[in-house]
């Protein structure tokens, strides 16, 4: 049984817990300058981040662009980001250089860097690289997305190929984001990949291998296949939010929207995910699956939100 000291000091670990701010961070000149346009000079404008991904054709087809038949074209997305006031909008090399030359100064690009699509069976996931570091400067990026498979069979092929783009990125100056998420069958075996133990290992993996910044899943729950001892914990979403945050460390925490919701629990979703210390957020289908006005209307509400969890600019 834990001392009544072990139990206050974990509790004011848990209450003293800081949200990194850009300025917290050891970053070069070149990260700090461009991680400044997306936390202070788009989007909410006060040390918190909205992204718009719009990676999905790829990585699930054309399917999801069903519900709203405009968001197929790119343009759509990129006009909706902008009017939106979101901090970036993170796109495949192909769109990146078909589109984005018209809206160049307008919105951040985020340059995602691989991909792959789901035809093939998740249980030996790797997502081969479709752009580069170069690819990104010469477009104009302030940063940089990378999928990261925790826990997938090729997982060392995947690490490598990661530490590859971090090297280019600490040479040229570009944040890095790392995608986080637990894939293969050895995570499904452990209670599957959107348990507090999968998104958890995830997120501590992030830090480990250089992520400036890390896109996770919120967690689902937890299972009694998972290991010790994650098999024997109930936690609250709120709980399992805040867990996974501080496994980040000193990243900067992105949280996926995922499928589409309600707009009541998305923005049940927004506040426990920034009541946790996150960054900010990355929702894509949640919003260009709507029709314009409503595109809007909800982003606006979630930048409602972020307003309330800025970090002040320092400058």
């Amino acid at each position: 049984m834990a001392s009544k000291t072990a139990v206050k000091s974990r509790k004011q670990t848990a209450a003293s817990f800081k949200r990194p701010s850009l300025w917290d961070l050891p970053l070069s000149a070149g990260k700090k300058t461009r991680l400044y346009r997306m936390l202070y000079q788009f989007g909410p404008k006060n040390g918190t981040l909205k992204i718009l991904p719009f990676d999905q054709g790829l990585e699930h087809g054309p399917v999801d662009f069903f519900d709203n038949p405009d968001s197929l074209c790119t343009d759509y997305i990129f006009k909706l980001a902008v009017a939106g006031n979101y901090s970036a909008v993170a796109i495949h090399v192909g769109l990146a250089e078909k589109y984005y030359p018209a809206y160049a100064g307008k919105i951040p690009l985020l340059l995602k860097l691989n991909g792959k699509t789901n035809i093939p069976s998740d249980a030996e996931a790797l997502s081969p690289l479709t752009g580069s570091v170069d690819d990104a400067l010469r477009l104009g990026a302030d940063a940089v997305g990378y999928t990261l498979y925790v826990g997938s069979p090729n997982q060392a092929q995947d690490i490598a190929t990661l530490n590859e783009v971090r090297y280019d990125c600490e040479r040229y100056g570009m944040p890095l984001v790392v995608w986080s998420y637990p894939r293969g069958e050895a995570a499904v075996a452990k209670g599957g990949v959107d348990t507090l133990y999968a998104v958890d290992y995830a997120a501590r993996v992030a830090e480990e291998l250089g992520a400036d910044i890390v896109k996770l899943n919120l967690p689902k729950g937890t299972s009694e296949k998972s290991p010790k001892p994650y098999n024997t914990m109930s936690p609250t979403v709120q709980e399992m939010a805040d867990k996974v945050v501080r496994s980040a460390g000193r990243c900067l925490v992105l949280f996926s929207g995922g499928s589409k919701l309600g707009d009541e629990d998305l923005l049940d979703k927004v506040h426990v995910c920034m009541k946790a210390g996150a960054t900010g957020l990355i929702f894509g289908r949640n919003m260009w699956q709507r029709k314009w006005d409503d595109a809007l209307a909800i982003g606006n509400k979630v930048g409602a939100i972020l307003e309330k969890y800025g970090i002040k600019d320092r400058n």
